[in-house]
């Protein structure tokens, strides 16, 4: 089992989608990547933390690829968006790997090389080193399962889902 901790926008998004995929066995919603020491939800939301919102993907190598797990990253958001996803704006919705040590790094490097092609340039992802990370309140966990009928996971959530179940297709999870 592999460990990914990836930020590309609200974590809802993130987590909506890596749950979809066969071999994640595990998705948690969280904050790394600032200084504040066990960051809420609300404190996060001021931008002033340096914290983004993240998640961290437990997956079976066996069963899917790392590639598939980052090329999904760069599929289900736009790392061209410096700080932002859509409406979501500030630093807390970065687009972001942390990675936990130097064989991550260079899995990282390899998938941004892959998305550059791909998005035609311009990526503004960052690669930091993973530090502590806060797991988001209860709440926050798997989301979008909870509230399917909520305005923004229909407007937001559905389509990135929708986008890399289609292009995942062999590896999307079979009910």
């Amino acid at each position: 089992m592999q460990t990914f901790v990836l930020a590309g926008g609200c974590f809802w998004c993130l987590d909506a989608v890596y749950r979809t995929l066969d071999g994640v066995s595990d998705v948690v919603s969280g904050y790394t990547g600032g200084t504040a020491v066990a960051p809420s939800y609300e404190l996060v939301c001021t931008g002033t933390t340096g914290h983004a919102e993240a998640v961290a993907v437990t997956f079976d190598e066996s069963v899917i690829p790392a590639s598939v797990i980052l090329d999904a990253f760069f599929t289900l958001h736009d790392p061209r968006q410096l700080n932002r996803q859509g409406a979501d704006v500030g630093t807390q919705y970065r687009s972001a790997m942390f990675y936990a040590d130097d064989e991550q790094k260079q899995l990282f490097e390899a998938a941004l090389e892959r998305a550059a092609e791909i998005w035609d340039g311009g990526i503004v992802t960052t690669l930091e080193p993973l530090g502590e990370f806060y797991r988001a309140e209860d709440y926050h966990q798997d989301f979008f399962a909870k509230n399917p009928g909520q305005g923004y996971c229909l407007a937001v959530a559905v389509p990135k889902v929708n986008k890399v179940r289609k292009a995942f297709s062999e590896y999307v999870r079979v009910a």
